[in-house]
Protein backbone atom coordinates (compact mmCIF):
# COMPACT_ATOMS: atom_id res chain seq x y z
CA UNK A 1 0.00 0.00 0.00
CA UNK A 2 1.27 3.46 -0.98
CA UNK A 3 2.27 6.32 1.69
CA UNK A 4 -1.04 7.65 0.30
CA UNK A 5 -3.01 5.23 0.71
CA UNK A 6 -1.95 4.90 3.92
CA UNK A 7 -3.01 8.56 4.52
CA UNK A 8 -6.49 8.24 3.44
CA UNK A 9 -7.58 7.41 6.88
CA UNK A 10 -9.59 4.55 8.03
CA UNK A 11 -12.95 3.33 6.98
CA UNK A 12 -15.21 2.76 9.98
CA UNK A 13 -14.36 -0.41 11.55
CA UNK A 14 -16.33 -3.51 11.53
CA UNK A 15 -16.62 -6.19 14.08
CA UNK A 16 -19.08 -8.64 12.47
CA UNK A 17 -18.82 -11.94 12.28
CA UNK A 18 -16.54 -13.32 9.80
CA UNK A 19 -17.17 -15.59 6.89
CA UNK A 20 -15.91 -18.83 7.80
CA UNK A 21 -12.94 -20.27 5.84
CA UNK A 22 -12.71 -16.82 4.32
CA UNK A 23 -10.25 -14.10 4.59
CA UNK A 24 -11.40 -11.50 6.97
CA UNK A 25 -9.26 -8.02 7.74
CA UNK A 26 -7.80 -9.49 10.58
CA UNK A 27 -6.35 -12.85 8.97
CA UNK A 28 -5.01 -10.68 5.77
CA UNK A 29 -3.41 -7.91 8.52
CA UNK A 30 -2.26 -10.90 10.25
CA UNK A 31 -0.40 -12.27 6.96
CA UNK A 32 1.34 -8.39 5.96
CA UNK A 33 2.48 -8.54 9.64
CA UNK A 34 4.36 -11.13 9.67
CA UNK A 35 5.46 -10.42 5.92
CA UNK A 36 6.98 -7.45 8.04
CA UNK A 37 8.38 -9.00 11.18
CA UNK A 38 10.27 -12.18 9.38
CA UNK A 39 11.38 -11.08 6.49
CA UNK A 40 12.15 -7.45 6.47
CA UNK A 41 8.90 -6.91 3.71
CA UNK A 42 7.80 -3.55 3.29
CA UNK A 43 4.52 -3.12 4.78
CA UNK A 44 3.11 -0.33 2.66
CA UNK A 45 3.84 -2.87 -0.48
CA UNK A 46 2.99 -5.82 1.49
CA UNK A 47 -0.69 -4.73 2.26
CA UNK A 48 -1.33 -3.16 -0.88
CA UNK A 49 -0.44 -7.25 -2.79
CA UNK A 50 -2.43 -8.18 -0.05
CA UNK A 51 -5.39 -6.27 -0.66
CA UNK A 52 -5.48 -6.52 -4.61
CA UNK A 53 -6.42 -10.23 -3.66
CA UNK A 54 -9.19 -9.98 -1.43
CA UNK A 55 -11.58 -8.38 -4.68
CA UNK A 56 -14.48 -9.29 -2.22
CA UNK A 57 -13.08 -7.13 0.31
CA UNK A 58 -15.35 -3.56 0.86
CA UNK A 59 -13.99 -0.43 2.13
CA UNK A 60 -14.54 -1.46 5.77
CA UNK A 61 -12.69 -4.79 5.15
CA UNK A 62 -9.60 -2.47 4.08
CA UNK A 63 -9.86 0.11 6.45
CA UNK A 64 -9.96 -2.25 9.15
CA UNK A 65 -7.14 -4.11 7.80
CA UNK A 66 -5.05 -1.00 6.99
CA UNK A 67 -5.96 0.10 10.76
CA UNK A 68 -4.74 -3.02 12.42
CA UNK A 69 -1.43 -3.42 10.24
CA UNK A 70 -0.61 0.61 10.97
CA UNK A 71 -1.52 0.04 14.45
CA UNK A 72 0.11 -3.10 15.63
CA UNK A 73 3.35 -1.26 13.99
CA UNK A 74 3.16 2.26 16.07
CA UNK A 75 2.15 0.26 19.06
CA UNK A 76 4.01 -3.16 18.92
CA UNK A 77 6.56 -2.68 22.18
CA UNK A 78 3.92 -1.90 24.02
CA UNK A 79 1.28 -4.45 22.99
CA UNK A 80 4.31 -7.15 23.82
CA UNK A 81 5.13 -5.54 27.20
CA UNK A 82 0.72 -6.19 27.98
CA UNK A 83 0.75 -9.22 26.27
CA UNK A 84 3.56 -10.73 27.78
CA UNK A 85 2.17 -10.18 31.51
CA UNK A 86 0.10 -12.83 31.29
CA UNK A 87 2.34 -15.35 29.38
CA UNK A 88 4.56 -17.93 30.71
CA UNK A 89 7.08 -17.93 28.09
CA UNK A 90 8.80 -15.25 26.19
CA UNK A 91 7.02 -13.68 23.48
CA UNK A 92 9.17 -13.85 20.99
CA UNK A 93 9.18 -17.62 21.72
CA UNK A 94 5.65 -17.89 19.98
CA UNK A 95 5.32 -19.28 16.46
CA UNK A 96 5.07 -16.03 14.14
CA UNK A 97 1.10 -16.22 12.98
CA UNK A 98 0.42 -17.26 17.03
CA UNK A 99 2.20 -13.81 17.73
CA UNK A 100 0.67 -11.83 15.08
CA UNK A 101 -2.94 -12.05 16.05
CA UNK A 102 -2.15 -11.92 19.91
CA UNK A 103 -0.68 -8.38 19.06
CA UNK A 104 -3.49 -7.68 16.55
CA UNK A 105 -6.08 -8.10 18.93
CA UNK A 106 -4.78 -7.05 21.75
CA UNK A 107 -4.20 -3.57 19.87
CA UNK A 108 -7.80 -3.31 19.17
CA UNK A 109 -8.61 -4.36 23.16
CA UNK A 110 -6.28 -1.15 24.09
CA UNK A 111 -6.88 0.99 21.35
CA UNK A 112 -10.29 0.75 18.96
CA UNK A 113 -13.01 1.37 21.08
CA UNK A 114 -15.22 1.02 18.04
CA UNK A 115 -14.61 -3.09 18.15
CA UNK A 116 -16.01 -4.87 21.26
CA UNK A 117 -13.04 -6.49 23.17
CA UNK A 118 -14.60 -9.67 22.95
CA UNK A 119 -15.15 -9.81 18.90
CA UNK A 120 -11.34 -9.02 18.91
CA UNK A 121 -10.77 -12.14 21.68
CA UNK A 122 -12.95 -14.48 19.75
CA UNK A 123 -11.87 -14.22 16.25
CA UNK A 124 -7.89 -13.93 17.38
CA UNK A 125 -8.76 -17.91 19.05
CA UNK A 126 -10.81 -19.16 15.73
CA UNK A 127 -7.73 -18.26 13.65
CA UNK A 128 -5.21 -19.67 15.97
CA UNK A 129 -7.38 -22.46 16.58
CA UNK A 130 -8.19 -22.85 12.75
CA UNK A 131 -4.11 -23.36 12.61
CA UNK A 132 -2.90 -25.33 15.85
CA UNK A 133 -6.52 -26.91 16.93
CA UNK A 134 -8.56 -25.90 19.73
CA UNK A 135 -6.02 -26.55 22.53
CA UNK A 136 -3.03 -25.46 23.63
CA UNK A 137 -2.12 -22.01 21.68
CA UNK A 138 -6.02 -21.59 21.48
CA UNK A 139 -6.30 -21.87 24.76
CA UNK A 140 -3.34 -19.59 25.37
CA UNK A 141 -4.37 -16.81 23.26
CA UNK A 142 -8.21 -17.04 24.95
CA UNK A 143 -6.41 -16.97 28.13
CA UNK A 144 -3.87 -13.73 27.42
CA UNK A 145 -6.43 -11.77 25.66
CA UNK A 146 -9.54 -12.19 28.46
CA UNK A 147 -6.95 -11.02 30.97
CA UNK A 148 -5.86 -8.34 28.56
CA UNK A 149 -9.68 -7.03 28.41
CA UNK A 150 -10.02 -7.40 31.93
CA UNK A 151 -7.48 -4.24 32.52
CA UNK A 152 -9.45 -2.45 30.40
CA UNK A 153 -8.99 0.11 27.56
CA UNK A 154 -6.29 3.17 27.90
CA UNK A 155 -7.65 6.74 27.99
CA UNK A 156 -6.12 8.77 25.48
CA UNK A 157 -3.33 10.09 27.61
CA UNK A 158 -2.51 6.86 28.74
CA UNK A 159 -2.28 5.81 25.28
CA UNK A 160 -0.02 8.77 23.98
CA UNK A 161 2.37 8.23 27.21
CA UNK A 162 3.20 4.51 26.73
CA UNK A 163 3.32 4.69 22.82
CA UNK A 164 5.87 7.31 23.70
CA UNK A 165 7.60 5.13 26.39
CA UNK A 166 8.03 2.55 23.96
CA UNK A 167 10.21 3.91 21.04
CA UNK A 168 14.07 2.42 20.98
CA UNK A 169 16.11 4.76 23.48
CA UNK A 170 17.94 5.73 20.68
CA UNK A 171 15.07 7.21 18.64
CA UNK A 172 14.02 8.87 22.02
CA UNK A 173 17.75 10.44 22.96
CA UNK A 174 17.81 11.49 19.25
CA UNK A 175 14.47 13.51 19.31
CA UNK A 176 15.18 15.16 22.55
CA UNK A 177 18.53 16.23 21.07
CA UNK A 178 17.25 17.68 18.59
CA UNK A 179 13.78 18.92 19.22
CA UNK A 180 14.16 18.88 23.26
CA UNK A 181 12.30 16.57 25.64
CA UNK A 182 8.67 18.19 25.33
CA UNK A 183 8.41 18.49 21.57
CA UNK A 184 10.48 15.11 21.06
CA UNK A 185 7.69 13.97 23.40
CA UNK A 186 5.05 15.02 21.58
CA UNK A 187 6.52 14.30 18.01
CA UNK A 188 6.45 10.14 19.28
CA UNK A 189 2.53 10.98 20.34
CA UNK A 190 1.68 12.16 17.04
CA UNK A 191 2.51 8.75 15.58
CA UNK A 192 -0.61 7.66 17.11
CA UNK A 193 -2.73 10.18 14.57
CA UNK A 194 -3.86 8.37 11.40
CA UNK A 195 -2.24 11.18 8.93
CA UNK A 196 -4.93 12.71 6.01
CA UNK A 197 -4.00 11.74 2.52
CA UNK A 198 -2.33 14.40 0.94
CA UNK A 199 -3.62 15.63 -2.56
CA UNK A 200 -2.01 17.69 -5.07
CA UNK A 201 -4.00 19.39 -7.63
CA UNK A 202 -2.59 19.49 -10.91
CA UNK A 203 -1.80 22.59 -13.05
CA UNK A 204 -5.04 24.09 -14.89
CA UNK A 205 -7.82 22.99 -12.63
CA UNK A 206 -9.03 24.99 -9.57
CA UNK A 207 -8.07 23.75 -6.12
CA UNK A 208 -11.35 25.25 -4.42
CA UNK A 209 -13.31 23.44 -7.06
CA UNK A 210 -11.85 20.34 -6.81
CA UNK A 211 -12.02 20.39 -3.18
CA UNK A 212 -16.33 20.80 -3.71
CA UNK A 213 -16.05 18.02 -6.20
CA UNK A 214 -14.87 15.49 -4.24
CA UNK A 215 -16.58 16.22 -1.07
CA UNK A 216 -19.67 15.87 -3.08
CA UNK A 217 -18.29 12.71 -4.63
CA UNK A 218 -17.53 11.44 -0.97
CA UNK A 219 -20.00 12.49 1.77
CA UNK A 220 -18.47 10.17 4.06
CA UNK A 221 -14.56 12.08 3.68
CA UNK A 222 -13.48 15.03 5.05
CA UNK A 223 -12.20 17.49 2.61
CA UNK A 224 -10.37 20.43 2.92
CA UNK A 225 -7.34 23.11 1.55
CA UNK A 226 -4.21 22.24 2.33
CA UNK A 227 -3.08 25.17 5.21
CA UNK A 228 -0.05 25.50 2.97
CA UNK A 229 0.84 24.20 0.01
CA UNK A 230 -1.16 26.47 -2.65
CA UNK A 231 -2.31 23.46 -4.81
CA UNK A 232 -2.91 20.87 -1.95
CA UNK A 233 -5.66 19.25 -0.42
CA UNK A 234 -6.13 17.11 2.66
CA UNK A 235 -8.93 14.41 2.89
CA UNK A 236 -9.86 11.83 5.17
CA UNK A 237 -11.69 9.15 5.61
CA UNK A 238 -11.74 8.04 1.19
CA UNK A 239 -10.12 5.13 0.82
CA UNK A 240 -7.75 4.37 -1.71
CA UNK A 241 -7.11 8.36 -3.21
CA UNK A 242 -6.07 6.30 -6.99
CA UNK A 243 -10.05 5.15 -6.69
CA UNK A 244 -11.50 8.11 -6.51
CA UNK A 245 -12.87 9.62 -9.70
CA UNK A 246 -10.10 12.84 -11.02
CA UNK A 247 -6.89 10.78 -9.86
CA UNK A 248 -4.36 11.46 -12.25
CA UNK A 249 -6.64 13.99 -14.42
CA UNK A 250 -7.18 16.50 -11.72
CA UNK A 251 -5.41 15.39 -9.14
CA UNK A 252 -2.51 13.37 -7.77
CA UNK A 253 -1.46 11.95 -4.37
CA UNK A 254 1.20 13.96 -2.29
CA UNK A 255 1.86 14.67 1.14
CA UNK A 256 1.64 18.39 2.02
CA UNK A 257 4.97 18.20 3.53
CA UNK A 258 6.59 16.89 -0.12
CA UNK A 259 4.77 19.75 -1.84
CA UNK A 260 6.13 22.42 0.59
CA UNK A 261 9.58 20.87 -0.20
CA UNK A 262 9.62 21.08 -3.62
CA UNK A 263 8.35 25.13 -3.22
CA UNK A 264 11.32 26.12 -1.18
CA UNK A 265 13.60 25.80 -4.69
CA UNK A 266 11.17 28.66 -5.40
CA UNK A 267 11.19 27.75 -9.14
CA UNK A 268 10.14 30.29 -11.84
CA UNK A 269 9.97 30.24 -15.67
CA UNK A 270 12.20 29.70 -17.54
CA UNK A 271 15.00 28.31 -14.67
CA UNK A 272 17.02 24.76 -15.20
CA UNK A 273 16.44 23.00 -12.23
CA UNK A 274 17.80 19.56 -10.97
CA UNK A 275 15.76 17.38 -8.42
CA UNK A 276 18.58 14.75 -7.26
CA UNK A 277 17.29 11.80 -5.68
CA UNK A 278 14.13 12.18 -8.08
CA UNK A 279 12.70 9.56 -6.86
CA UNK A 280 8.94 8.68 -7.58
CA UNK A 281 8.76 12.52 -8.79
CA UNK A 282 6.84 14.19 -6.89
CA UNK A 283 8.93 16.92 -6.49
CA UNK A 284 10.36 16.57 -9.80
CA UNK A 285 6.20 17.41 -11.24
CA UNK A 286 6.18 20.68 -9.09
CA UNK A 287 9.22 22.01 -10.19
CA UNK A 288 7.92 21.30 -14.00
CA UNK A 289 4.87 23.25 -13.62
CA UNK A 290 6.77 25.96 -11.68
CA UNK A 291 9.12 26.56 -14.65
CA UNK A 292 7.23 25.98 -17.75
CA UNK A 293 7.68 25.24 -21.07
CA UNK A 294 10.41 27.92 -21.06
CA UNK A 295 12.44 26.02 -18.44
CA UNK A 296 13.86 22.81 -18.25
CA UNK A 297 14.09 20.52 -15.28
CA UNK A 298 16.36 17.22 -14.91
CA UNK A 299 16.02 14.42 -12.87
CA UNK A 300 18.60 12.32 -11.43
CA UNK A 301 18.47 8.55 -8.87
CA UNK A 302 20.73 5.87 -8.49
CA UNK A 303 18.07 3.69 -9.59
CA UNK A 304 17.46 3.88 -14.10
CA UNK A 305 13.27 1.84 -13.60
CA UNK A 306 12.25 4.79 -11.43
CA UNK A 307 13.61 7.41 -13.93
CA UNK A 308 11.98 5.11 -16.58
CA UNK A 309 8.35 6.02 -14.41
CA UNK A 310 9.46 9.18 -13.79
CA UNK A 311 9.25 10.81 -16.76
CA UNK A 312 6.15 8.77 -18.00
CA UNK A 313 4.47 9.78 -14.89
CA UNK A 314 5.80 13.51 -15.02
CA UNK A 315 4.72 13.98 -18.74
CA UNK A 316 1.47 12.85 -17.94
CA UNK A 317 0.76 14.89 -15.20
CA UNK A 318 2.42 18.08 -16.03
CA UNK A 319 1.95 17.92 -20.20
CA UNK A 320 5.57 18.16 -20.65
CA UNK A 321 8.71 16.36 -20.68
CA UNK A 322 11.50 16.25 -18.16
CA UNK A 323 14.79 17.49 -20.03
CA UNK A 324 16.29 14.65 -19.33
CA UNK A 325 17.23 11.99 -16.69
CA UNK A 326 20.76 10.93 -14.90
CA UNK A 327 20.76 7.31 -13.66
CA UNK A 328 23.81 8.41 -11.32
CA UNK A 329 25.49 7.85 -7.68
CA UNK A 330 25.76 10.97 -6.64
CA UNK A 331 27.61 9.78 -3.39
CA UNK A 332 30.48 8.59 -5.79
CA UNK A 333 30.42 11.62 -8.72
CA UNK A 334 27.80 13.87 -11.10
CA UNK A 335 28.47 11.66 -14.27
CA UNK A 336 27.28 14.27 -17.30
CA UNK A 337 24.46 15.85 -15.05
CA UNK A 338 24.64 20.00 -16.42
CA UNK A 339 27.06 21.98 -14.46
CA UNK A 340 25.16 25.64 -14.88
CA UNK A 341 21.95 25.46 -13.42
CA UNK A 342 19.56 28.05 -11.59
CA UNK A 343 18.64 25.30 -8.67
CA UNK A 344 19.44 21.87 -7.31
CA UNK A 345 17.05 20.14 -4.75
CA UNK A 346 18.72 17.54 -2.73
CA UNK A 347 16.43 15.87 -0.86
CA UNK A 348 18.43 12.89 0.24
CA UNK A 349 17.79 9.75 1.30
CA UNK A 350 17.37 9.90 5.31
CA UNK A 351 16.08 7.21 8.41
CA UNK A 352 12.37 8.70 6.98
CA UNK A 353 11.79 9.21 10.83
CA UNK A 354 9.65 12.41 9.83
CA UNK A 355 7.20 9.77 8.06
CA UNK A 356 7.12 7.67 11.37
CA UNK A 357 2.97 8.07 11.56
CA UNK A 358 2.79 7.37 7.89
CA UNK A 359 5.76 4.35 7.70
CA UNK A 360 5.56 3.11 11.59
CA UNK A 361 7.41 0.02 10.12
CA UNK A 362 10.85 1.97 9.25
CA UNK A 363 11.70 1.48 12.96
CA UNK A 364 11.87 -2.24 12.03
CA UNK A 365 15.02 -1.83 9.82
CA UNK A 366 16.63 1.43 11.45
CA UNK A 367 19.19 1.98 13.95
CA UNK A 368 22.12 4.27 15.82
CA UNK A 369 24.25 2.31 13.58
CA UNK A 370 22.45 3.14 9.64
CA UNK A 371 22.01 6.72 11.11
CA UNK A 372 25.70 7.50 10.99
CA UNK A 373 25.36 5.67 7.65
CA UNK A 374 22.67 7.66 6.33
CA UNK A 375 24.50 11.06 7.61
CA UNK A 376 27.31 10.05 5.87
CA UNK A 377 25.93 9.11 2.25
CA UNK A 378 23.83 12.84 2.79
CA UNK A 379 26.80 14.73 3.28
CA UNK A 380 28.80 13.37 0.41
CA UNK A 381 25.38 13.44 -2.22
CA UNK A 382 25.06 17.23 -0.87
CA UNK A 383 28.53 17.66 -2.24
CA UNK A 384 28.25 16.51 -5.04
CA UNK A 385 25.08 18.04 -6.13
CA UNK A 386 26.32 21.26 -5.05
CA UNK A 387 28.72 21.48 -7.80
CA UNK A 388 25.95 21.30 -10.37
CA UNK A 389 24.66 24.88 -9.39
CA UNK A 390 25.90 28.53 -11.17
CA UNK A 391 27.33 31.24 -9.60
CA UNK A 392 24.43 33.00 -7.91
CA UNK A 393 22.04 29.56 -8.10
CA UNK A 394 20.58 28.12 -5.20
CA UNK A 395 20.85 24.67 -2.99
CA UNK A 396 18.21 22.90 -1.54
CA UNK A 397 18.81 19.97 0.96
CA UNK A 398 15.78 18.16 2.59
CA UNK A 399 15.70 15.11 4.60
CA UNK A 400 12.32 13.78 5.60
CA UNK A 401 14.10 13.80 8.80
CA UNK A 402 13.45 15.74 12.12
CA UNK A 403 17.06 14.25 14.07
CA UNK A 404 19.84 17.30 13.58
CA UNK A 405 22.17 14.23 12.48
CA UNK A 406 20.66 14.61 9.57
CA UNK A 407 20.26 17.68 9.00
CA UNK A 408 22.14 20.79 10.72
CA UNK A 409 24.80 18.63 11.49
CA UNK A 410 25.37 17.22 7.95
CA UNK A 411 24.80 21.14 6.91
CA UNK A 412 27.56 22.43 9.57
CA UNK A 413 29.72 20.42 7.97
CA UNK A 414 28.89 20.83 4.22
CA UNK A 415 29.43 24.74 5.12
CA UNK A 416 32.60 23.70 6.63
CA UNK A 417 34.35 21.77 3.86
CA UNK A 418 35.73 23.07 0.45
CA UNK A 419 32.64 22.61 -1.88
CA UNK A 420 31.00 24.08 0.74
CA UNK A 421 32.88 27.31 1.29
CA UNK A 422 31.71 28.60 -2.09
CA UNK A 423 27.87 28.62 -0.24
CA UNK A 424 25.96 30.74 2.32
CA UNK A 425 22.72 30.50 3.66
CA UNK A 426 20.25 32.56 2.15
CA UNK A 427 16.33 33.10 2.79
CA UNK A 428 13.58 30.81 0.87
CA UNK A 429 12.85 32.24 -2.43
CA UNK A 430 8.91 31.51 -2.31
CA UNK A 431 7.34 33.78 -0.42
CA UNK A 432 4.94 31.00 0.65
CA UNK A 433 7.86 29.21 2.65
CA UNK A 434 9.95 31.79 3.69
CA UNK A 435 6.92 32.98 5.88
CA UNK A 436 6.67 29.76 7.56
CA UNK A 437 10.43 29.99 8.25
CA UNK A 438 10.12 33.59 9.91
CA UNK A 439 12.78 34.49 7.47
CA UNK A 440 15.02 32.18 8.55
CA UNK A 441 17.40 30.03 6.06
CA UNK A 442 16.26 26.64 7.49
CA UNK A 443 13.01 25.59 8.30
CA UNK A 444 11.47 21.77 10.05
CA UNK A 445 8.40 21.28 9.47
CA UNK A 446 6.72 19.17 12.40
CA UNK A 447 3.09 17.23 12.37
CA UNK A 448 2.46 18.83 15.78
CA UNK A 449 2.81 22.05 14.93
CA UNK A 450 2.54 21.98 10.82
CA UNK A 451 0.29 18.93 10.08
CA UNK A 452 2.67 17.52 7.90
CA UNK A 453 5.27 14.72 7.47
CA UNK A 454 8.73 15.57 9.61
CA UNK A 455 11.02 17.12 7.37
CA UNK A 456 13.88 19.82 7.55
CA UNK A 457 15.15 22.41 4.57
CA UNK A 458 17.30 24.52 4.25
CA UNK A 459 18.41 27.60 1.57
CA UNK A 460 21.61 28.11 0.66
CA UNK A 461 23.15 30.43 -2.09
CA UNK A 462 26.31 29.91 -4.30
CA UNK A 463 28.57 33.15 -3.98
Amino acid sequence: MSDSSRAAGSAPLSGGAPRRGAPTARSVAAQVLQRAFRDGAFAAAALDAALERELAFDSRDRGLATELVYGVLRTRPLLEARLSRHLAKPFDALPDDAAAHLLIAGYQILFLDRIPAFAAVNEAVDLVSARYGKKGLAGVTNAVLRRLADEGRLDEAARRTAVAASFPAWLVSSLTASLGAEAGQAFLASTLDVPPAGLRVLVGHDRATVAKDLAEALPTANVRLAPHARQGILIDHAGDPARIPGFSTTFTVQEEGSQLVALAVGAKPGEKILDACAGRGHKTAVLLDAVGPSGAVYASDVHPKKLERLARTVLAECKLPVAGTFAVDLAVGPGTIPGDLDAVLVDAPCSGVGTLRRRPDLLLRRDAARLDELAALQRKILATAATRVRSGGRLIFAVCSVLRDEAEAVLEDFLASEVGASYMQAPFPDPAIDALAAGAPTLRLLPTVHGTDGYFVASLLRR
